[in-house]
């Protein structure tokens, strides 16, 4: 923008090819001609006896400022340009006014708009000079370039990104060569031994196999965890949220490892609350507790206790804790754990052998989910593991062709239970759909239904909820001993009459949901 150029007095000049005054009128209107260009506004001044600065309306919408607000300002322009800026705009100009060999300037600035924001414009200015080679009339474009600007910013961090990850990726790469490198040494040497040597006791040739069979497995867990990091990395490995109970996938993860936590005597202590639920990928949910229970109970003493807690963190994530009371993390180890490319393995408390690749999966697919993971731990005091996970929404589903039967059950709900969703829906093969999608965590059915009744749906919903996970309501025009056998038999859990007994229903709602 115009900043202060001597200019020298004259009374007309040719702009484009066309002779214009040079009066307030026609500045105004030579502006006016570039009102509404988009993200631009045009500028223009004349001699230094007429030293206001005529301004196209596109000023207020880069800038906040009106003309008149700006001419009024002591310093112009100068005001409102980035402080950072404005000696390096003020030198640019200095060096245009002085060179007479100029007619055209560009350069690209920051400004503060009037709203305190910080916006980068790109200005185009053109000068007019007499024969002498003094300035004599001045125009201007300047354009909002701010959008450009951040890609280009963001590009460039970008690039910095993927340069450091290539870097972690050579590093990786050298480390995880020689880590597969050591151990098939000692295989094809245990091996050779077992082929060459026929004279080797039945003691010393079990000895032999046992380390091949560990070691052997060993790397295929290694494997294994970068196909899966590789996946996630470039996502090839799809995941697929569902509505998990998480007690049930922390017992599952216990079971798998029981041989591990028994060899060693090694208790675990569950405390996840029965009405907890997750949205999270199964398998990979459980690759990360499995992994974290693996590790605490490889660096536990004999006898040792283990706790596994989960809770909700707040209205989005919940939070499992997985704790130890062994052998904890050196300082001078702690900055390693989660970087795949500074891999490393430490023995466990019987020399159990590690990949030292599985936080590094873990935290990757915990944050993959939207989660978070952090620990605690001191050496000899054992370690604290701490991760969020999405808490699975809190739906109730109601399945109810009769509209103001519907409407009523969901004004009952609404009024006991402020802090689920409802969904509704009259048909059963839809009712089917919204369980398998989002786990409601109670079903409301009634009895009456079109193409399928009640019983058909329950039976549906059991046939793949056979752990009877989900709690389900029936809603019925009429009691008999024969309906309620039918619905007891599929697991129902209440079963209520037609007209609904408002408080009762509440009540068994409440103690459900608890």
């Amino acid at each position: 923008m115009f900043q202060e150029i001597s200019l020298k007095k004259n009374n007309s000049t040719a702009i484009n090819g066309s002779n214009y005054s040079k009066d307030k009128i026609d500045l105004k209107r030579l502006c006016s001609f570039f009102n509404g260009i988009e993200d631009s506004f045009f500028w223009c001044l004349n001699s230094a006896d007429h030293q206001e600065i005529f301004y196209s309306d596109g000023i207020i919408k880069i800038t906040g400022y009106t003309p008149e607000e700006i001419n009024k300002f002591a310093e112009r322009v100068n005001k409102i340009i980035y402080q950072e800026d404005l000696s390096y705009v003020k030198r640019l100009f200095a060096g245009f006014n002085r060179d007479i060999s100029q007619n055209s300037l560009k350069l690209i600035y920051r400004i503060v708009s009037k709203d305190n924001k910080i916006v980068w414009v790109r200005e185009h200015v053109s000068a007019e000079r007499d024969a002498e080679g003094k300035i004599i009339f001045l125009k201007g474009l300047v354009t909002s370039i701010s959008e450009l600007k951040e890609e280009i910013i963001n590009l460039s961090e970008s690039l910095e990104h993927f340069k450091q990850l290539n870097i972690s990726k050579d590093k990786f790469i050298s480390m995880l060569s020689h880590d597969l490198r050591a151990p098939f040494t000692s295989i094809l040497g245990f091996a050779e031994i077992l082929i060459s040597e026929p004279n080797l006791s039945h003691n010393e040739r079990v000895e032999f196999l046992n380390y091949i069979n560990d070691s052997s497995q060993n790397q295929l867990q290694l494997i294994n965890y970068l196909l899966d990091w590789s996946r996630l990395q470039t996502g090839r490995l799809k995941i697929e949220p569902v509505r998990l109970h998480a007690q049930t996938i922390v017992y599952n993860c216990i079971s798998s490892l029981t041989g591990n936590a028994i060899r060693k005597s090694v208790e675990i202590k569950v405390n996840v609350k029965d009405t907890l639920y997750v949205q999270a990928d199964e398998r990979l949910l459980m690759q990360v507790i499995n992994n974290l229970l693996s590790n605490a109970i490889k660096f536990s003493n004999e006898h040792d206790t283990i706790e596994i807690t989960a809770d909700v963190f707040n209205n989005c994530l919940a939070e499992y804790i997985v704790k130890d009371n062994g052998l904890g993390i050196s300082e001078e180890n702690k900055n390693k754990i989660f970087k795949i490319e500074k891999t490393f393995s430490t023995e466990g408390t019987k020399g159990e052998k590690g990949t030292g690749l599985g936080l590094s999966l873990v935290k990757e697919i915990i944050e993959k989910h939207g989660g978070t993971i952090w620990f605690y731990s001191d050496p000899g005091e054992g370690s604290e593991f701490h991760f969020t996970i999405p808490c699975s929404q809190k739906i109730i589903l109601v399945v109810n062709e009769n509209a103001l039967e519907r409407k009523k059950i969901e004004r009952i709900i609404q009024e006991s239970v402020v802090s689920y969703k409802i969904i509704s829906t009259e048909n059963s093969y839809e009712a089917l759909e919204i369980i398998s999608d989002s786990f409601p965590s109670v079903v409301i059915v009634s009895h009456t239904l079109p193409l399928m009744n009640g019983l058909k749906l329950v039976e549906s919903i059991r046939k793949e909820d056979s752990n009877f996970k989900i709690p389900i309501f029936s809603v019925v025009p009429k009691i008999s001993e024969e309906l309620i056998r039918s619905y007891e038999n599929l697991g129902v859990d209440k079963i209520f009459q037609m007209p609904l007994d408002e408080q009762n229903f509440c009540d068994e709602l409440q103690k459900i949901l608890d």
